[in-house]
């Protein structure tokens, strides 16, 4: 089966990173990295969901945390300098990002927003993201992928 690359995978190539593609089964009535996690057959720790909030001070900025997880919006305002910060509405998501609902990957975003990723990352050798497409997620060593983004890491989960 070819898989077309998205901007994500094009920008790994381009950097020289090591990764896998690993193609499942998409449910439009269910976008969840607990969804993903299933087809992967993979532990949903491991499967990270890439968050775009807006804070009151930063403006746009992203989060990486593990997919069951729930955003700690007080950690997140924290580690990136805000005072608050929300959730950007869903139907935003594409213009700031090129990227729709279930398809958001850290990596190859329209503008390289401030990036934080969850420190629960720290015991995996590898982990999944969306490679910006529905259907389709990028194995990678997380060291990786905070080189490429220039991610900080902290602790952004209740």
């Amino acid at each position: 089966m070819k898989i077309d690359k998205t901007n994500a995978v094009r920008l790994l190539d381009k950097e020289k990173i090591e990764y896998k593609l690993i193609p499942y089964q998409v449910d439009e009535s269910d976008l969840s990295a607990i969804h993903v996690a299933e087809q992967l057959h993979e532990p949903v720790e491991q499967v990270f969901k890439t968050l775009v909030l807006k804070g009151d001070k930063s403006g746009y900025f992203v989060c990486i945390i593990p997919g069951a997880e729930e955003l700690d919006l007080k950690a997140a305002a924290k580690i990136s300098g805000n005072k608050s910060c929300d959730m950007i509405p869903m139907k935003e998501l594409i213009n700031i990002t090129g990227y729709i609902r279930g398809a958001c990957s850290p990596i190859g975003m329209k503008k390289l927003f401030p990036t934080y990723i969850d420190k629960s990352y720290e015991v995996f050798e590898y982990i999944y993201i969306s490679a910006g497409k529905r259907g389709l997620q990028i194995q990678l060593n997380p060291l990786d992928l905070i080189q490429i983004v220039s991610i900080t890491t902290g602790s952004l989960t209740k």
